[in-house]
């Protein structure tokens, strides 16, 4: 299993602007979004790393901006990662998808598309999973659903 700081490394000779907030339990990375699949598919073909297996993909909406979080892990090593992803465009949000790396990803993001309006660029299938296509998007911090009553 990789040490923080051996982790810490690993990520910076891939993405040298990458910020690692202290305090936190896991080890965690933010990323660009430009450099997300590229880390990821090094991080996943590096046989120290070994990161073969995305375990959950959300998203939190700051009300300036969304953060996409990726937790992965090693199968073979133990070892766990955060990912973030800052996405400053609240209007169109859209980041690239991580589907050829992961495929588990593929519904981790429709859930993400669903709920927040994150698009993802080049998803084989991105469509709603639960609501109607008109819906609006309830995860949101300025969703309003006048029919139901729901607001944030």
């Amino acid at each position: 299993m990789l040490s923080r700081e051996e982790l810490t490394e690993i990520i910076r000779g891939i993405v040298p602007e990458a910020e690692f907030p202290e305090g936190t339990q896991l080890t965690e990375a933010i990323v660009p979004a430009g450099k997300l699949v590229e880390l990821t598919e090094k991080l996943k073909a590096d046989k120290q790393s070994a990161f073969d297996y995305l375990i959950s993909h959300t998203a939190v909406d700051f009300n300036t901006h969304f953060m996409a979080v990726y937790h992965l892990t090693s199968t073979q090593h133990h070892h766990l990662l955060v990912v973030k992803v800052k996405i400053e465009e609240r209007e169109n949000p859209e980041i690239d998808t991580l589907a050829k790396v992961y495929p588990t990803s593929e519904f981790f993001e429709r859930e993400v598309f669903d709920l927040f309006g994150i698009r993802y660029k080049n998803h084989p299938n991105l469509k709603r999973l639960f609501l109607e296509d008109d819906y609006g998007y309830p995860l949101r911090k300025d969703f309003k659903d006048e029919v139901n009553m729901i607001e944030r």
